[in-house]
């Protein structure tokens, strides 16, 4: 539609009427709604800060997921633990004398729904209310595809999706009972829509789609309830879970380091402020994204 007809329409309308996207383009008040105003600006620093916010993380006891944890507590937020380990890192205990902040953690299967439900019972009884959760709960057996045993198979799909779906719908039920909004945060992977050279691991490519397609899904569903559900991507990140691949295969390493953009591998400090963000009140109109944290692997890659 061309400028001068746009104008023409907007003189026929009542000014209370003017439809929000076309009044910027009124020639008789220019940005007559929605126009910024100084006051409107908030403070950006404050809008990080997780204070007196109350998150649950799976997965949270080492690795990413404690990345995360300490990240979380760093920026003045309580949280919630939940791991398959009977105890996590030393410097759990530390966070919450160091950083005058709310800690609980508790030894659960993340696929075994009455012993979930009992820990988010316990949580919430002790915290309140739920702000936020964090999905980094998973598993990453290597295998051939020829060689995949269905056992392991199923293990992976139960922890990585069906573990992932009970978590989230269990802190969904509790931030609708609340009122109040939340944000979830799912931890997938680059192995989500791309693959590595050499590297074994259909079904925990398989397992990652699943979850990336997850936190789309329910970002449409949750959104009229003010749940905003975003999903990160990490790419290949210096963790015990990636011991095996690179002792399995000298070439590997290389492969990691040389294929992405950056040309090496990530680490925990790298994925954190990710969490943090989509956490926040900082990304408040965010919701349905899955933030690629790859060193550039994502965009595009010659063979290693």
């Amino acid at each position: 539609m061309q400028a001068p007809r746009i104008n023409t329409l907007l003189k026929r309308l009542p000014l209370g009427r003017c439809p929000p996207t076309y009044a910027r383009f009124s020639t008789s008040r220019p940005f007559q709604t929605g126009e910024l105003r100084d006051g409107d600006l908030r403070s950006l620093p404050g809008r990080f800060h997780l204070k007196n916010k109350n998150v649950l993380i799976t997965g949270g006891g080492r690795g990413i997921g404690y990345g995360i944890t300490r990240g979380i507590a760093e920026m003045g937020g309580n949280v919630i633990v939940l791991d398959a380990l009977p105890e996590p890192v030393k410097d759990f205990e530390r966070l919450s004398k160091e950083l005058n902040v709310r800690t609980k953690y508790a030894q659960v299967d993340i696929t075994d729904e009455p012993a979930m439900a009992r820990a988010f019972d316990e949580a919430v009884a002790e915290f309140r209310t739920l702000d936020g959760c964090v999905t980094a709960a998973g598993i990453l057996p290597g295998s051939s595809f020829v060689d995949q045993s269905m056992d392991v198979l199923r293990r992976i799909l139960d922890v990585n999706i069906v573990g992932t779906y009970l978590t989230t719908q269990l802190a969904t039920k509790q931030m609708l009972k609340q009122g109040t909004g939340g944000s979830v945060v799912m931890i997938a992977s680059i192995g989500a829509s791309e693959t590595v050279p050499n590297a074994k691991m259909s079904a925990y490519n398989a397992s990652k789609a699943g979850v990336k397609m997850l936190a789309s899904a329910l970002s449409t569903e949750l959104g009229p309830h003010q749940i905003r559900v975003n999903s990160i991507s990490p790419g290949t990140i210096q963790t015990d879970i990636l011991k095996p691949f690179l002792a399995a295969d000298p070439q590997m390493e290389r492969i990691v380091t040389s294929t992405p953009a950056l040309k090496r591998m990530g680490d925990r400090n790298d994925i954190t402020p990710a969490a943090v963000y989509l956490l926040s009140e900082a990304s408040g109109f965010t919701t349905g994204i899955d933030m690629l944290i790859t060193g550039g692997l994502h965009g595009g890659r010659l063979d290693a």
